[in-house]
């Protein structure tokens, strides 16, 4: 299934399921006030509410208020030989804020504050159950699902010091989206390609077989340390191909269209725009 948070006319967010043979959204705040309570109900939801087709609806970020978003640096060996830094002995984790969660279609708004943004395809791994100490042969018992995240940063900020997570939490830094894909519908997480383009012109092309750290021994580590919870969001990190390692740098400029795309997932498109 492909669970979703939609709005009609009233403007209300609501979870539902999209059907895409029928092109369709299923209800499902009947019994369900957000996504996040869909993830962490241990029953299915039923699939009896109101249907609505995609045309009359909006989609917002599928998950709109997850507990955290750990991102994952450097986890993709071309990428981390690109940016100069090594390929990591342990998973490199940073955070993305909140506030910073946009949806398919909203834009990426560029603050004065940077001159350096910069785009990154990622795929996103959103947590069902939580736990604390999940082995590595348990850790894909823990995920619901996935979905596509643009982890957009500010590259003067990021390396204005050694902490990152700032540098990615701007307003709109986090587009998402545009779905969850239930874990059942993805045969291996571990073998998708991952791709991003700008205006057309494709700059990011990789598969997630290249990761270095693989899902299970992310959750593993993460969990080794904090406790997961449902609805945390695990992005597993970037290939090569972003704007920082290109000679000359390449920076997102208003009025440029970013789309990222990962197999099964579907894609996430961005407009950008100057603040």
């Amino acid at each position: 299934m492909k669970l979703v948070t939609f709005s009609t006319l009233e403007g209300i967010r609501k979870p539902g399921f999209f059907l895409q043979e029928s092109a369709e959204i299923i209800d499902l705040s009947e019994n369900f006030k957000s996504t996040l309570g869909v993830i962490q109900s241990p029953t299915e939801p039923s699939l009896n509410g109101a249907r609505f087709p995609l045309s009359e609806v909006k989609l917002h970020a599928p998950l709109v208020n997850p507990p955290r978003i750990f991102c994952i640096g450097l986890n993709y060996r071309d990428h981390a030989l690109e940016s100069g830094m090594g390929i990591p002995k342990f998973p490199v984790v940073f955070f993305k804020m909140v506030p910073s969660i946009i949806g398919p279609g909203d834009a990426i708004q560029l603050p004065a504050i940077t001159r350096q943004p910069d785009y990154e395809a990622e795929l996103a791994v959103v947590l069902g159950k939580g736990g604390y100490r999940i082995s590595a042969a348990k850790a894909m018992h823990h995920v619901y699902g996935y979905t596509i995240l643009n982890d957009v940063s500010a590259r003067d900020i990021q390396f204005a010091t050694s902490q990152w997570s700032l540098s990615k939490s701007l307003p709109t830094f986090c587009p998402m989206g545009p779905a969850i894909v239930t874990q059942d519908e993805i045969s291996d997480p571990h073998s998708l390609a991952i791709r991003l383009s700008i205006n057309g012109e494709e700059l990011q092309n990789s598969n997630t077989c290249e990761l270095i750290f693989r899902i299970p021994e992310l959750v593993e580590y993460i969990s080794s340390i904090t406790p997961l919870l449902p609805g945390d969001i695990i992005s597993t990190g970037t290939p090569s191909g972003v704007g920082m390692g290109r000679t000359p740098k390449r920076w997102l400029l208003a009025g440029e269209t970013v789309t990222v795309s990962i197999e099964g997932l579907g894609s996430l498109t961005s407009p950008v725009v100057a603040e």
